[in-house]
């Protein structure tokens, strides 16, 4: 099977054409730098010749309000060039809760995201995961200083890219779902908790401040960001990740 994985030399994108080469098919990774410009469509006629799935996960490169436009623009630009090379299947990697933060705009331009696939004219799957082990440290230097770090209590159940990276091919290479698989890690933590955890792992002495005001899950409450009991639970506990992380 051809695939061409768009955002194919990212985080998750570069081990998905990994795993996808060796279960014997052919994943062609599409990315500005191999000359593939989601938003003025350049190269992704020729990207997608002859595929028969598109894995879509480019991410916009910012968090605000311009989120929205980079969504809007590539994900059309992306229908129209997979209708026009007959492709059967488009995939794309989403978050858990998406469509209940509209506080956040990047949360907001990912649902937009979401609702232009389900509108557009080729078979769909939506994989939504929770967020990932490996942006803890992004996600502590936003809200820290030299002796404290700032977090809220927000409730997260995260999951390692590895365990994303073994979901997106699944569905990939699957029928399409013409829906949402929901894909978590094991465990929940308020991410205050969360912090804590991670500064000790990395014998940092930093002390955690409970700050529900603080960094981009400020204002995120409840369970909205936890996964439902449909959820895919990946197998990798973030206590035994973080010790092999270094």
């Amino acid at each position: 099977m051809k695939l061409t994985v768009i955002g194919g030399t990212g985080l998750i994108g570069s081990q998905v054409v990994q795993k996808l080469t060796a279960a014997g098919h052919e994943a062609v990774p599409a990315a500005p730098s191999t000359g593939v410009d989601l938003i003025t469509g350049k190269g992704l006629d020729q990207a997608l010749e002859g595929a028969e799935v598109v894995v879509n996960l480019a991410n916009s490169p910012t968090f605000d309000e311009a989120s929205l436009d980079f969504f809007r623009t590539s994900m059309n630009n992306l229908l129209a060039a997979g209708e026009r090379a007959g492709v059967r299947h488009q995939v794309i990697l989403s978050i858990v809760g998406v469509d209940q933060v509209p506080q956040l705009d990047y949360y907001r331009a990912k649902a937009l995201q979401e609702d232009l696939l389900r509108q557009g004219p080729t078979p769909y799957s939506i994989v939504r995961s929770t967020q990932f082990f490996e942006f803890m440290d992004a996600v502590v230097f936003w809200t820290s200083d030299d002796t404290t770090v700032r977090l809220p209590s927000t409730r997260l159940q995260p999951i390692a890219a590895a365990d994303v990276v073994d979901a997106v091919v699944d569905v990939s290479t699957g029928t399409p779902l013409r829906g949402i698989r929901n894909i978590a890690g094991p465990d929940v933590f308020p991410l205050d908790e969360l912090g804590r955890v991670t500064l000790a792992a990395q014998q940092d002495n930093r002390t955690v401040i409970t700050d529900d005001k603080a960094g981009m899950f400020a204002g995120v409450t409840g369970d909205v960001l936890i996964a439902g009991p449909d959820a895919h639970l990946a197998p990798t506990h973030y206590q035994d990740w973080i010790q092999t992380a270094r």
